[in-house]
């Protein structure tokens, strides 16, 4: 069966067509004619041994499959909806180790340990380090007089962050953030990185992680890592556990903020009206409609356990389940205007954080400080910032990236 609602053959997981565009127009007209679609695929292209997706586009249906983890399953074939074809089983499996992959009660039991990382009190520590992160980054920026956006601003205050979120040493960030780079990258031949380059970065980032906690178990300290890793009677996280806690940090964390970064940029320097809204009041909600506008994560999956109804359509168990998160972010029964960037947007229900339920995103404060600060350090040192190119987007099947964003910075 096909989806009548689409041309035959187009698949919204398509990492070439994501290289262009976002398929806005076609997740428009599934929300109309068909919200919950079969989306066919040849056998086994998204790395499972299956033949297509069904595709969830409304808001409310999203929401719906986000919080029923009992009967939509990140763990079976977990949330990645499409690896490459030459994928091995065994490769996906081992991913079912990361928090994003899990299903209560176990992922329960996870999450309760790494939220302490992410209190309050913790993010609130690490504005003033950030503050003075984004200052720096972005007046190294300003002396250049011009250059690639991404690599020059957005990148590393979010991987700056996570490392000081986790203590890890200043001489070993760049390692961390070559690591993450590599480990999203593998879909893009203009980088050259291959699926097992990719799978060689992760495990090196996972080793790197497994010996920062021996460390601290066998010689705690005042830091966050121990915490997770060392702590008494408060339950703790295995040496393995932890590594696969920063693989998830170093893309869920890092990547996606940065992209946030980048696209929230883009669109500021293609509507100038609310870039001159932006610097002259600073609007608290500004950095809820850049998540909304980028929608770094465009998709995650689900699996259904059972037979079960959605959006008055059959799903059967085993069959997956594509919760399209730049569909619902632009769903006009939710949004007045979605096609609009209003930095004054209130309220605004998006789902750039995921769609509620258990995986909602832990580090959603941290991830809107690092929006916050550096769009005002932005705005403080490179108010005349303005585009000098198009962007050149990454080639993903599930992140909406960019990879080169030319600006003149004044």
């Amino acid at each position: 069966m096909s989806c009548p609602a689409l041309p035959e053959g187009f698949d919204l997981t398509d990492p070439d067509l994501h290289q262009h565009r976002v398929p806005l127009p076609e997740l428009a007209q599934l929300r109309q004619t068909a919200p919950v679609c079969w989306i066919p695929q040849p056998h086994g292209v998204a790395g499972f041994d299956d033949d297509g997706y069904w595709a969830v586009t409304r808001h409310a249906d999203v929401k719906e499959v986000s919080t029923r983890p009992e009967i939509f399953s990140s763990h079976a074939n977990t949330a990645i909806i499409r690896f490459n074809e030459h994928i091995q089983r065994d490769q996906i499996d081992v991913q079912k180790l990361i928090m994003l992959n899990m299903d209560p009660p176990e992922h329960t039991r996870v999450r309760q340990i790494v939220q302490r990382g992410f209190t309050p009190r913790a993010i609130r520590a690490l504005e003033d380090a950030l503050r003075d992160r984004a200052t720096r980054i972005v007046a190294a920026a300003r002396e250049s007089g011009s250059g690639d956006f991404v690599t020059d601003v957005a990148c590393e205050l979010p991987l700056q962050a996570i490392a000081e979120l986790i203590g890890i040493p200043q001489q070993d960030r760049s390692k961390i953030f070559d690591w993450s780079n590599k480990m999203v990258a593998y879909d893009d031949p203009e980088l050259a990185i291959t699926e097992e380059i990719g799978a060689e970065s992760a495990m090196e980032l996972i080793s790197y992680s497994m010996n920062l906690a021996a460390d601290r178990k066998a010689c705690p300290a005042e830091d966050i890592v121990s915490r997770l890793v060392a702590a008494e009677d408060e339950g703790n996280l295995g040496s393995d556990e932890f590594g696969f806690f920063v693989l998830l940090l170093a893309v869920a964390g890092n990547e996606t903020t940065r992209n946030a970064i980048s696209h929230g940029m883009h669109a500021f320097l293609t509507h100038p009206d609310q870039w001159e809204l932006f610097k002259a009041e600073r609007p608290a909600t500004a950095a809820d409609e850049i998540v909304r506008w980028a929608t770094p994560v465009m998709s995650f999956q689900r699996t259904a356990t059972q037979d079960t109804e959605l959006g008055g359509q059959r799903v059967e168990a085993g069959q997956r389940v594509g919760v399209f998160y730049s569909s619902a972010n632009n769903d006009p029964e939710v949004f007045d205007g979605p096609e609009v960037f209003d930095i004054t947007r209130d309220p605004n229900p998006h789902l750039g954080f995921g769609g509620g339920g258990p995986h909602f995103c832990l580090g959603k404060s941290l991830a809107e400080l690092e929006i916050r600060l550096i769009f005002n350090a932005i705005a403080d040192t490179l108010p005349d910032i303005r585009l000098a190119g198009e962007p050149r987007r990454l080639r993903s099947a599930w992140l909406n990236g960019i990879k080169e964003l030319r600006v003149t910075y004044t």
